[in-house]
């Protein structure tokens, strides 16, 4: 079937014009627009990666730096003749071995009493020699020492410096330091004699400190790698170790130096990669939504360049158009009187031929309007009961599918109690839901249903929650609107019991006050801030078709039914959690009542 069967076409000139302008200025502008919020964009994200990629760099010199130093202290230190000595020594617990050792311990001593960013330094020998920055160091046993992995590292490096990940030290007994390890052989010349290894542990903060003070966007962050992928540095390496947190560290060791992009669940991350001359790798993580931080900005100023462009392009279409629009001017002046209730009045105007055919039609439609204005005014009040008993006893298709879901997958798993009880409360619910169709309903229907709705929900839940039921008893008998808890309670278990990490509680009650019916929905969930709960209260009642029922809709069938004292009630406290207050007038039962 062809929906056009011709092009549109327009009889009036000013028309044409009009439409032509004004779709040719706002395409352009449209146009314009986007294209100068998109090279903005461009270009402050490449300038930020820029600086991003210069941040990195420094930090790879600050780091290849402070090791380099720590390697010149490691030579410094196994060139010490004092050193040399204790090591030739057969037995160095003999009186020159501790004599040598004290001086060997005060000139580590000075070396780490001047510079705070080494822990220690301990050297222990083949001989069975150990020395260290302390005097009287209460080390573990020798054995215990060079088993260690930084000893055996630096034996096999054959006199180049071993580099170890940041880890827990334990040197001394009974304490344990986070440090970054530096361990070299003491070169041996002579095939058989003593060798030794110097440890210099280099404390942790340094490195922390190196790359706190980089800032990389609002969430951005620097870390280190070694050559086998181990942390040396992450500002969140306690939740790597737990795992709550992951980095892609397989393919950052097969990168080179360069900036690339992955995608981690709904966020892109930016990982730019320097290598060490010894191995390291520094890692800068900036996340793409950070990078053109001022982007609201752009977007604001496109928009309004673009909405003041739109704004002179009407109000030249406007200028051109006044000369033209004085015919339907005049038909505007005799609408207005129709606006006002006149039914009898009848239109001629002369002019342009699609201002004649608008009279006609104007009148035409005015004789009309006065014959089916009470039969529509019927059929409306007929269809808004109709919709409203509709609603009423509508079941969302998503609960009933979520629900349905539930009870294949108990029944699979062997539960039979929880899919007799869960079939069992669908059941009543359906059937309260559609029986009778009567609109007021007794207090004690409505909290039937609503009770076999949270048997629902909880078992769904998986006893995310508890709930329960006070409502005095001399209110049971009166009656209340069809299934106005339910989304109350549903809202409650949505957006205050689902992000809640603990189990959460809500509580219904009822009373009567003053010749009124007050009912409440507690939860201890989430809650609302203070702003958003003035944003619900004076939101504009508006139809959500498609969705259910809704808090507004609850309210407006209650204020239509009762009248504007009645309806809703909200009070909110975040972390405190949300209570929803419903009055309605106190309506005795009638003698039908207790058969539903």
């Amino acid at each position: 079937m062809r929906i056009w069967q011709r092009p549109i076409q327009f009889k009036s000139i000013h028309t044409k014009i009009a439409l032509s302008f004004s779709c040719l200025i706002l395409c352009t502008t449209i146009i314009l627009s986007y294209s100068a919020y998109r090279l903005s964009t461009v270009a402050v994200t490449d300038t930020s990666l820029e600086y991003t990629k210069q941040l990195i760099e420094q930090v790879n010199k600050n780091i290849q730096t402070y090791i380099g130093n720590m390697e010149s202290i490691s030579a410094l230190s196994l060139s010490n003749t004092d050193l040399k000595r204790y090591l030739a020594l057969k037995n160095p617990n003999e009186a020159e071995g501790v004599q040598l050792a004290s001086q060997i311990s005060s000139y580590f001593h000075a070396i780490v009493a001047s510079r705070n960013d080494i822990a220690s330094i301990v050297f222990a020998g083949s001989n069975g020699a150990i020395v260290s920055e302390r005097m009287d160091a209460n080390f573990k046993s020798y054995a215990e020492l060079i088993s260690q992995e930084w000893y055996s590292k630096a034996s096999k490096v054959n006199g180049d410096v071993a580099i170890s990940p940041s880890h827990v030290q334990h040197l001394y007994k009974d304490e344990y330091k986070w440090v970054v390890s530096i361990s070299k052989q003491m070169p041996n010349p002579l095939p058989g004699a003593a060798s030794g290894v110097l440890l210099v542990d280099l404390n942790y903060n340094v490195i922390n400190d190196l790359c706190n003070q980089i800032q990389l966007g609002q969430r951005g962050y620097v870390f280190i790698l070694d050559q086998a992928g181990d942390l040396i540095y992450h500002p969140q390496q306690q939740l790597i170790y737990s795992g709550l947190k992951s980095e892609d560290i397989p393919t950052l060791l097969q990168a080179k130096d360069s900036t690339f992009h992955t995608q981690e669940k709904e966020q892109s991350k930016i990982y730019t990669v320097r290598t060490t001359k010894f191995g390291w790798k520094i890692v800068g993580v900036t996340y793409a939504g950070d990078l053109s931080g001022n982007k609201k900005d752009m977007q604001l100023t496109s928009a309004m360049w673009g909405g003041i462009s739109l704004i002179i392009a009407l109000a030249i279409s406007i200028l051109l158009s006044v000369t033209l629009t004085k015919p339907i001017k005049q038909l505007e002046v005799h609408m207005k009187q129709v606006e006002k209730g006149n039914f009898d009045i009848r239109v001629d105007v002369e002019g342009a031929n699609e201002i004649s055919k608008l009279s006609r039609t104007f009148n035409l439609m005015i004789s009309k309007i006065k014959e089916l204005m009470n039969q529509t005014l019927k059929d409306q009040e007929v269809k808004r009961i109709s919709e409203l008993k509709a609603l009423q006893a509508q079941i969302q298709p998503h609960f009933l599918y979520n629900t349905l879901d539930s009870i294949i997958w108990m029944a699979e798993m062997g539960k039979v109690d929880e899919v007799v009880t869960m079939t069992s409360a669908l059941s009543k619910l359906l059937r309260s839901s559609i029986s009778k169709g009567e609109e007021l309903i007794p207090i004690a229907v409505e909290l039937e249903h609503i009770q076999n709705y949270l048997t629902i929900q909880n078992i769904r839940y998986r006893n995310k929650f508890t709930y329960e039921v006070e409502v005095e008893s001399d209110i049971l008998s009166c009656r209340i609107l069809k299934i106005i808890l339910q989304p109350l309670v549903e809202n409650a278990i949505y957006h205050g019991m689902k992000h809640l990490p603990e189990r959460g509680h809500i509580r219904i009650t009822g009373r009567r006050i003053e010749g009124d019916i007050e009912l409440k929905v507690m939860d201890n969930g989430v809650g609302m801030s203070e702003e958003k709960l003035k944003m619900l209260m004076l939101k504009t009642r508006q139809a959500e078709s498609g969705k259910g029922f809704g808090v507004h809709n609850v309210n407006h069938r209650i204020q239509l039914y009762f009248g504007e004292l009645y309806g809703l009630q909200f009070e909110s406290e975040l972390e405190e959690g949300t209570t929803v207050t419903v009055r309605i007038p106190a309506i005795p039962p009638i003698h039908n009542d207790s058969e539903n």
